[in-house]
């Protein structure tokens, strides 16, 4: 019997991602009582991004706004899609909004407009990842469902 070299290496970036973003939010447990802290992030990135940029519009039309409702949804957000992901529960699913997550971080941070971005250990490598599971994490071995 042959292995499934790709689908084995899959499900090996998928329970890696998976353990990454469920310690992500054990992290940020503190923000589901304080919203503030987020709140004061998402200040301070809006005084270091460039005037008129994407980032800017974003901080200031959805995430400052929004701060006191995405303080609780990001950890919860980043506990379940890790979780699922360690389980293999509906991967492409659950891939997809963690790419969308660490996507909503990279814009508001400004990070993803800057060069650097392309080292980040926390950047192209998760954000590809995840896609990567989003496109082609579907029925891999050692998962709870397909």
């Amino acid at each position: 019997m042959a292995i499934d070299r790709q689908g084995t290496g899959l499900v090996i970036v998928r329970i890696c991602l998976g353990v990454f973003f469920a310690y992500s939010a054990l992290t940020k447990l503190r923000w589901l009582m304080d919203g503030s802290i987020l709140r004061s992030q998402l200040t301070l990135w809006m005084h270091n991004v460039p005037s008129g940029s994407i980032s800017e519009s974003y901080l200031q039309r959805f995430a400052i706004p929004g701060a006191a409702i995405l303080a609780r949804l990001v950890p919860v957000g980043e506990f379940v899609c890790g979780v699922a992901l360690v389980v293999g529960f509906w991967t492409p699913i659950f891939a997809l909004l963690a790419f969308l997550m660490v996507l909503n971080y990279h814009v508001a941070s400004g990070a993803i407009f800057h060069v650097s971005f392309l080292a980040s250990p926390s950047g192209l490598p998760v954000l590809g990842s995840t896609l990567g599971l989003a496109m082609g994490g579907v029925r891999l071995r050692w998962s709870a469902r397909a």
